[in-house]
């Protein structure tokens, strides 16, 4: 290599050092369980199903490359992305990788089984003035509590069920989760229309929706 290619090369090797933070995909489940809100170690591992050791291995690399920033509590570690940028360059990667890659694709459908009916922001957002949809998070209610759509209520997949009474059934329910790959909204459809509710899923989830209300705010 030539003298004067040895500090363009560094430069691109240091670029590189975020991409290959990315080319694990253990690390983007944890990317994409911090788009719902910070956690510690030990609840980021939980939620993974990983041992702590794996989950804080694949978290310092992520944290060398500018990704996540972290915070000590005590005992525990804290960690949350680096910053919206940091949000929009995952949901962008995440989406542009479905549009580009059948693989892609092939493997959400599986993963998410049989189709269901689904809503956009902008119907929603007119059904909620109108107030003639109750919106529902299915997600856990740690992440409900760490961000959620003005005005919808915490009822997390697992105690949908049981919890049934608590929606007005006049009134059609709209179920979200973590984004389009989550099989949670899913489930709590078909749980809906089998109970014989009318119910569809957001197209999106809380990560979506939070950061386009950020942008919202940035406008003003």
């Amino acid at each position: 290599m030539a003298k004067g290619d040895r500090p363009k090369a560094a430069l691109f090797e240091s670029i590189a050092v975020m991409g290959k933070a990315f080319a694990s995909p253990r690390r983007l489940e944890l990317l994409d369980l911090l788009a719902q809100g910070p956690r510690t170690v030990d609840q980021l591992a939980k939620a993974s199903k990983q041992s702590v050791a794996n989950a804080s291995q694949h978290l310092q690399a992520l944290h060398a490359a500018g990704l996540v920033s972290r915070e000590r509590e005590g005992n525990k570690v804290r960690y949350e992305l680096a910053g919206e940028d940091v949000l929009k360059l995952w949901l962008t990667l995440r989406d542009t990788s479905a549009e580009r890659l059948a693989e892609v694709e092939r493997s959400a459908r599986d993963f998410l089984g049989e189709e269901v009916e689904g809503i956009d922001r902008t119907e929603l957002l007119k059904r909620m003035r109108r107030r003639d949809v109750v919106v529902i998070d299915v997600r856990p209610e740690d992440e409900y509590e760490a961000g959620h759509i003005e005005g919808a209520r915490s009822i997390p997949i697992d105690e949908l069920k049981e919890r049934l009474d608590e929606l007005p059934k006049g009134r059609e329910v709209i179920a979200y989760c973590r984004g389009p790959f989550c099989v949670m909204a899913n489930q709590a459809v078909r749980q809906l229309l089998d109970a014989g509710r009318s119910a569809r899923r957001l197209d999106e989830g809380w990560p979506e929706w939070h950061l386009r209300e950020l942008e919202k705010a940035g406008r003003r």
